[in-house]
Formats: structure tokens, sequence, C-alpha cells
């Protein structure tokens, strides 16, 4: 797993890949990206790297485990899991987010939390939060409200789009703006099933594959260009988990979508609480 997550990482930072995105709770994920940090003798600010609090990981290797993490998003957790990642990463770690925060959780308004996260802001992190769930925009607005993050972590798609205003709203406000899961946890590739259909129902070609095949790309190349189109857009992670989805991924930034394309990829976008009920039925991979 460390021979192949180096090597994942040598094909992405030849590429261009600058920044790396890691959590608590991707298993020994931390480890590793320090490991490779060390031994190419990259020094601090060679890549931007982020990482997250507020989950554990207890799925013990098995994708048919019953529970695979535990959230817990306390004060006490995040100086626990902040400890932790600074022990691995030192001062490679540039950028700390509160891992899938949410109205629900109280988080944001948990005072013991925020100030916690304003001390490791001034000792020189960035803050962020990541956000999910069919009410991501409305997370996001309250997470303006606090004048504390640095940058907002969203899923954006071809499929899922209701936190375009939220999103324009932060990168007005000067947050960076990073988006995950553009390939809708694998819905926009090859790989991905029959892949969504159009919005009538109708069968047949599946609308993503058509198109991206008449432009001559792969799904996934369309599907990340589409998100790294958009003006608010700062980062879009790749979600690659070997070099060659590394190398298609990259190509993405060599496509510009022309107005007549968007608007044939138009009907791809399915209702929130549809997609999100979809999401959650999805394999753990």
């Amino acid at each position: 797993m460390r021979a192949r997550s180096h090597a994942l990482l040598d094909v992405a930072y030849a590429a261009g890949v600058r920044y790396v995105d890691v959590a608590r709770s991707y298993g020994r994920a931390e480890e590793f990206l320090a490991d490779w940090l060390q031994t190419r003798g990259l020094a601090a600010g060679a890549l931007t790297v982020g990482s997250k609090w507020g989950y554990h990981y207890i799925g013990d290797w098995r994708l048919d485990a019953a529970v695979h993490e535990v959230k817990d998003l306390r004060v006490e957790q995040l100086r626990r899991q902040f400890a932790e990642s600074r022990a691995l990463l030192g001062d490679q770690l540039r950028l700390y987010q509160i891992h899938s925060a949410t109205l629900e959780s109280g988080v944001l308004d948990d005072q013991a939390v925020l100030d916690e996260l304003r001390r490791i802001k001034a000792a020189g992190v960035a803050i962020g939060l990541t956000v999910s769930g069919p009410r991501q925009a409305a997370t996001i607005d309250r997470a303006l409200e606090l004048d504390l993050f640095d940058t907002v972590q969203a899923t954006w798609n071809l499929l899922e789009r209701s936190a375009t205003g939220a999103l324009e709203r932060a990168h007005a406000a000067g947050l960076g703006v990073i988006v995950k899961e553009a390939l809708a946890n694998g819905r926009l590739t090859a790989a991905g099933g029959h892949g969504p259909q159009l919005r009538d129902g109708g069968h047949g070609l599946p609308l993503l594959l058509e198109l991206a095949q008449a432009q001559a790309l792969a799904p996934d190349v369309l599907a990340l260009a589409a998100a790294l189109g958009q003006p608010w857009a700062d980062v879009v992670l790749s979600g690659a988990a070997t070099p060659e989805q590394v190398r298609s991924n990259r190509l993405a930034l060599e496509v510009a979508l022309d107005p007549s394309l968007w608007r044939r990829l138009e009907p791809l976008a399915e209702p929130t609480e549809r997609y999100w009920a979809e999401r959650a039925r999805l394999a753990w991979t």
C-alpha cells in the first residue's frame, strides 16, 4: 500500500499536481504522504497539504465492515487529531479542515471548537471546512458568517450542482474553493455502471458517454473539465487511485467547454435529494 501510494504521488507530482488532500480517517494516508515527502526531499511549500479532523477510521481494512468510520466533532477530537496530524506532517500541514461539517452536527455553533480553530489559525495553519449532503449551500452560508474559514470544500459535479450559488458567494468572500467528488464517486467514469441517464428516464447510450465520445474524450475528462471550468473553483480533486487514472484526469486541464457543449450537459443534473440518496447506496471502496 505504501509503495502504491508513493508511485501514485510521484506521477501526480510529475503531472503538476500541487495540492494533496488527506484526513485522519483515511487509513494511513497521512503517514504514507509524510514518508513520501521525506524520501523525495520535498521542502515545506513544495506542495500544499490539506488534512481533516472529525472522523475516526474503524473499518479494519475490510470493505464489508458494518461501520467504516465514526464521526466526532467535539473539541477533544479536534485537539487530539490535530496533534496527530501535526506529529506526522509537521510544517508541511498547511490547511486543516472540519471533516463533513453540517448544520445538524452543531459544529459551527460550538464555541469551544471555533476558539480552538482560531488558535490553530493564529499558529499559521489555514482553516477550512468540508461540507456534504443536500444542505451543503446552507452550511456554507452559515460558515461565511463566522469570519474564520480560509477554504471550503464541497461536492459539485454534473449530477449535483445545488451548492453553486453558495460556492460563488464563498469565492467572492475570498475563500479558496475546493471541489470534491467531481466524478460523483465513480458514477461519471467509464466504470460507473450504466452511467447517468437522460432526465426523462430514456435508456440507451448514457448522455455523458455519448457526449464524451463525440469529443473523443474519456467521460472522466469531460466531467472534470466541467468542474475546472467553473469560475469560482480554485482546486478540483481528482480522487485518482492509479497512475493511469492520474494521467487520464490530467487531460481535463486541456479541455475547454464551449457554451453549446455545456448546454448539452445540463440534462445530467439530478434533483438534490435523489442524488444524495443514490450516493448513500454506493458501495464503500
